[in-house]
């Protein structure tokens, strides 16, 4: 059985049925005409091959997208009209040519949801043409369709010569000139594309075999829940297994720019996993871990791993976009939105926030609903009032939930949007609702670390804070080496000052100074827990650095900021805000 990523383009008459019993030969005779005056020789010059007919319908072939869209400008009779969708994916290839599989499914799910006359692509397709195509597309977000078991995103092409526009909740992505190369048109890699490549058997064990496969199918799976991501499909990235690999080879004949290799050897009680991430246009290794572990079941060991490894992953595939937008010339959306979250993962000061959400304005001024940057942008404001920032609390927060409430309504099943919202309903006296948004993050996916840290903060408003403990060591057990590690253990020092643990609380809290300086609150919490411990000019140190990365902190703006008007947490706050103050903490 051959299989292959390849473009699928569904197409049938719109209202055939109608148009046959009103004049069938008639009808029969224009779609004839039109399929040998315009259609084929249109799919043939855009090197196209028609798989199948299928009555008013047919299902077509195009080694390239960018051909496919082409092809789907077609200009129909006045009295018939089509609906084209497509899809890039992974098919099957019957031995008689015909296509089957979820790629085709697709294909033809988009057709069906077409408007008269319209092109529905999904993501996959759509990364292939956004910019080398000069048409508007409009996002019509996350869609379920029949049969088909994770929901796809659909971007429309508007029909030829429309004059309508889309509704205002709707994107409209304005696509920039072609992009060339030194031969002419070429097609550009999607951002965050990768290929998890079949890892390498260590010693040949085939007991093991199972286990390497393992890893390989569920990683792929993991990382394509990372939003915007464009994962080479199992069965075309286990074509390579065996085989000499050549990095550059295959980011030209997948058309991706990240490529994930790696390698698992048993000996004796004890596992090793090596991986490294390369830059499939240079070849530079960009990233590489290794994991060495006890062996236990290995399955509890594959998910461990797994999970680990698309944490890890996720923050080091936006570091590299972060890095190539840098070096490009005429930054678009996306470009800049991995600027700002660059500058956003650096630290919770109002330095970094003020050039994150600069580069989050600057990528919707571009494209007004790019969901990836309503989401970033409605995250610097959430924690910006979570850190003690600003006095702007009540503005901050409707700014972020209103950012969030758009970018859920174009993509229900975005995870960190949930998350985000989350926290936005943590600050403003509603953490029971901020659990059900964590809830629902984690239901979209399991390993997704930062939801288990926001329900330990929330657990904390409900006087709950004995609980924040595990659901923070259990984000580090997904994600030990997150870029919001430092976040997660202040909030598990944060709920040991609630119980009044000044000694567990300085342990969380020196390990999240440790690992990144730049967040004043934590310092502020040290010097509190510090001072109860009756070691005061600790404390004053303390205060000191928490000032120096904002100045503007007060005793005052925190009290306003507590989002409780529950006696037990207000009588909790005050004895914290009694360490502070004695710390040297300004009232304010």
């Amino acid at each position: 059985m051959q299989r292959r990523l390849t473009t699928i383009l569904a197409a049938d008459v719109v209202g055939y049925s109608r148009l046959a019993a009103a004049d069938e030969e008639g009808t029969v005779s224009r779609l004839r005409a039109l399929r040998q005056e315009l259609i084929d020789p249109v799919i043939a010059a855009n090197n196209g091959r028609t798989v199948k007919l299928t009555g008013d319908g047919r299902l077509t072939e195009f080694a390239s997208v960018v051909e496919a869209v082409r092809n789907a400008n077609i200009a129909p009779d006045r009295r018939i009209e089509f609906r084209v969708g497509i899809h890039l994916g992974d098919v099957v290839v019957e031995s008689d040519g015909d296509l089957m599989g979820d790629g085709v499914n697709i294909a033809a799910r988009l057709e069906g949801i077409c408007a008269p006359g319209g092109v529905c692509l999904s993501n996959a397709a759509y990364e292939q043409v956004r910019d080398r195509i000069a048409a508007d597309f409009t996002d019509l977000g996350e869609k379920e369709l029949k049969n088909i078991a994770r929901p796809v995103r659909v971007f429309a092409l508007a029909p030829s010569g429309s004059p309508d526009k889309p509704p205002p909740e709707t994107l409209r992505v304005s696509s920039l000139p072609r992009k060339t190369g030194e031969g002419g048109e070429g097609a550009l890699p999607p951002r965050l594309s990768i290929v998890v490549l079949p890892f390498a058997n260590i010693g040949g064990d085939p007991e093991q075999e199972y286990f390497v496969d393992g890893v390989t199918e569920s990683l792929t799976t993991d990382l394509s829940r990372i939003s915007g991501s464009f994962v080479i499909a199992r069965n075309t990235a286990f074509t390579y297994k065996g085989k000499p690999i050549d990095v550059k080879q295959i980011g030209r004949e997948l058309n991706i720019r990240f490529v994930l290799e790696g390698s698992v050897q048993r000996g004796g009680n004890r596992m090793r996993v090596n991986v490294q991430l390369i830059d499939a246009e240079t070849g530079n290794h960009l990233w590489a871990e290794r994991f060495d572990k006890p062996l236990a079941d290995l399955f509890d060991m594959q998910d461990e791993i797994v999970a680990r490894l698309a944490n890890q992953l996720n923050a080091q595939l936006i570091v590299a976009e972060a890095r190539r937008a840098e070096r490009a010339p005429h930054p678009d959306s996306m470009d800049l939105y991995f600027q700002g979250m660059a500058w956003a993962n650096k630290g919770v000061t109002r330095e970094y926030f003020t050039q994150a959400r600069a580069l989050f304005e600057r990528a919707l001024a571009l494209d007004a609903v790019n969901i990836d940057a309503l989401v970033g942008q409605a995250r610097v404001d959430v924690e910006t009032v979570g850190a003690g920032l600003t006095d702007d609390r009540a503005s901050r927060l409707a700014v972020a939930e209103a950012g969030l409430t758009q970018a859920l309504s174009l993509a229900p099943n975005h995870a960190w949007a949930h998350t985000w919202m989350g926290l936005v309903y943590t600050h403003t006296h509603h953490a029971a609702q901020a659990i059900a948004e964590y809830d629902r993050a984690l239901a979209l996916d399991r390993n997704f670390a930062h939801a288990y840290s926001g329900i330990g903060l929330a657990k904390i408003r409900i006087l709950r804070a004995a609980e924040t403990e595990a659901h923070i060591l259990e984000a580090f057990r997904l994600s030990p080496r997150d870029s919001n590690a430092y976040i997660w253990a202040m909030l598990a020092g944060f709920a040991k000052l609630h119980l009044g643990d000044n000694s567990g609380a300085e342990l969380w809290l020196r390990r999240s100074i440790e690992t990144n300086r730049n967040l004043p609150l934590t310092h502020f919490l040290l010097a509190s827990a510090l001072v109860h411990l009756g070691r005061q000019e600790e404390a004053r140190t303390g205060a000191q650095a928490g000032l120096a990365l904002n100045p503007s902190f007060t005793i005052s703006r925190y009290r306003a900021g507590v989002p409780s008007d529950n006696p037990t947490y207000l009588a909790q706050a005050e004895r914290i805000l009694d360490g502070m103050r004695l710390a040297g903490v300004p009232e304010g």
